[in-house]
């Protein structure tokens, strides 16, 4: 992208057998001969930063995890392969390219946090990562790696919530993907919007972080779950250095990141790019660009980030940068809309989305936003007055009231963002000079074949209570699904 680098987490070409992997193991052996603190300081001065969508940083989070495991009952590394956020493939396409470095990284991350275990989480329809993964853990544990810390694979639903730090540990533990309350180590869900600039940099506290203390067996000892990336990143940090590291990237947001581009383009794409490459060359070189005889209007990345106008294009892609534009870097799943799509419709769908994979813990979450997108689609539709925009507003300061999890602060930042940005939009849809049109379609991306996705179309037919029946049942996923609950926020 803005300077030639050889691929540091994304090869070219798919390694297809350890031998082939880039010097595998070596890493391994180096990190296993060296104090575990040595490691989490050699990932602090790198700089890297998780790269599942906040960005927090990796050593911040290893070092406490590290700190606060308990000898009554071990810890566990989780890699989230759970890929499912809309406008994201990178994930994927690291498992389908080499899986070896993520699984070296995560075996690295067991030696330096004191875990016994490596558990890999991903969907049960992802069965092409799944057989990839499968048969590196199984070649590695014949090249001897996991003798003394095995490697398992566990698959879970196809839930958006899988996703979620704390939801991905509860499928693990054999429960519904349902968020927890007290998380093993996450930022305070009431914090990550407030003071994104302080967690974003590593200043800002952990709320709401609940640790098993040494020896203290009443509660689960510390659990480091953390991105496919973010892992894959590690074995060449151990190799090479953090300043081989940070020769990439800014200061802020040192390395590489993969991104994915989809939507109003002229192709889809998956690349790792340098951080701090501008956006529109990120656009431009994986996506091909507008569509003949289009302009583009605004690009969003996933469901998490307020959409960013094409006027700010030649913001560079970074933590830093794309959080100072007033948007967000998330997992870099970048999807793209043109003058061709009404961003208001685009609204509607993504709330719908949201509505539809709430868990219904959180009541405000799920109703209010199931009410949500009802209203955004009688606006779309150019049936709704401003009495219904008012009580839009109204909706969107209170869907996230109690929440236990991000999802229903997504609806305010990326609803809110579209009636903020475009109230011209907003005004046409009222006033019947817009032509009435359905809410677009907001899914998870299945494959990406020939530039061009295939988006999850049972997403089109899932019910709010997580079904695909004709008729929705009414009861939320959480009173259907779990009887175990101690009660609701």
């Amino acid at each position: 992208m803005s300077r030639d680098f050889s691929a540091r987490v994304l090869p070219d070409v798919p390694v297809t057998a350890l031998a082939d992997a880039d010097r595998p193991g070596e890493a391994l052996d180096a990190a296993r001969a060296v104090d575990p603190g040595a490691i989490i300081d050699l990932l602090d001065g790198s700089g890297l930063r998780g790269r599942g969508g906040a960005g927090f940083p990796a050593a911040r989070k290893w070092r406490t995890v590290a700190a606060n495991r308990t000898d009554v009952l071990p810890s566990t590394v989780v890699v989230n392969a759970a890929e499912g956020e809309p406008g994201s493939f990178k994930d994927r396409a690291i498992l389908r390219a080499d899986p070896y470095r993520v699984i070296e990284g995560a075996l690295i991350a067991a030696h330096a946090v004191g875990a016994d275990s490596v558990i890999v989480a991903t969907k049960a329809s992802f069965t092409r990562e799944q057989e990839r993964l499968q048969a590196a853990i199984d070649e590695i544990g014949r090249a001897g790696w996991t003798e003394r810390v095995p490697v398992t694979l566990v698959t879970g639903p196809g839930e958006y919530l899988f996703g979620e730090e704390t939801a991905l540990l509860e499928v693990i533990d054999g429960r519904p993907p349902f968020p927890r309350i007290a998380p093993p180590y996450r930022e305070g869900v009431d914090e990550v919007f407030e003071h994104r600039d302080d967690t974003a940099s590593g200043t800002g506290s952990a709320a709401h972080v609940e640790m098993a203390g040494p020896g203290d067996a009443t509660v689960a000892p510390p659990t480091l779950a953390s991105n496919t990336e973010t892992f894959a990143n590690v074995p060449a940090i151990v190799r090479n250095g953090a300043d081989w590291f940070r020769e990439l990237g800014t200061p802020d947001s040192p390395g590489t990141v993969v991104c994915t581009v989809s939507g109003d383009t002229e192709r889809a794409g998956v690349a790792e790019v340098e951080l701090g490459t501008p956006l529109r060359e990120v656009l431009e070189q994986l996506g091909g660009g507008a569509r003949d005889g289009h302009e583009l209007l605004a690009v969003m990345s996933g469901v998490a980030n307020p959409l960013l106008p094409a006027n700010a294009f030649d913001t560079p892609v970074s933590y830093e940068a794309m959080r100072a534009a007033g948007s967000g870097l998330g997992a870099a799943g970048f999807i793209v809309f043109d003058d061709a799509t009404d961003l208001v419709a685009v609204a509607a769908g993504i709330s719908r989305f949201l509505a539809v994979e709430s868990c219904g813990q959180c009541r405000h979450c799920k109703d209010d936003g199931l009410a949500l997108a009802a209203l955004l689609a009688q606006l779309t539709a150019s049936r709704a007055g401003e009495r219904d925009v008012d009580e839009i507003t109204h909706r969107l300061d209170f869907v996230a009231e109690g929440a236990r999890c991000n999802l229903a602060a997504q609806q305010q930042v990326v609803v809110g963002s579209v009636l903020q940005q475009f109230p011209e939009l907003v005004a046409a849809h009222v006033s019947g000079a817009a032509v009435a049109v359905e809410p677009v379609e907001i899914a998870s991306i299945v494959d990406l074949v020939d530039g061009r996705v295939v988006l999850d179309d049972a997403q089109r037919t899932k019910q709010p209570d997580w079904t695909h029946d004709a008729v929705d049942s009414g009861q939320w996923p959480a009173d259907r699904l779990d009887d175990h609950r101690a009660g609701t926020s």
